[in-house]
């Protein structure tokens, strides 16, 4: 446990953004659960506002981001 008024806080806020976390994953994980079961166009904008979203508040990187945009289009649109 901490013992620090500073370690407290830090402890606090951890926790909080440990949650709002939880709940940007969790909702981007389901959307792409559902968008590779069923691709449709509506489903994959979907999917990129929730990456975008994961991305601009750091839960995965940028990069990451722009990768899976990439590999889950291809499952709308895929070559012949």
């Amino acid at each position: 446990m901490p013992v620090t008024r500073s370690a407290k806080k830090a402890l606090r806020q951890t926790k909080r953004r440990h949650e709002r976390n939880v709940v940007v994953a969790r909702a981007l994980k389901d959307a792409i659960k559902k968008y590779k079961k069923a691709p449709a166009a509506d489903l994959l904008s979907l999917v990129f506002q929730k990456l975008d979203k994961a991305a601009k508040v750091n839960v995965i990187k940028k990069n990451t981001a722009s990768r899976l945009k990439s590999r889950l289009s291809k499952h709308l649109n895929p070559k012949r």
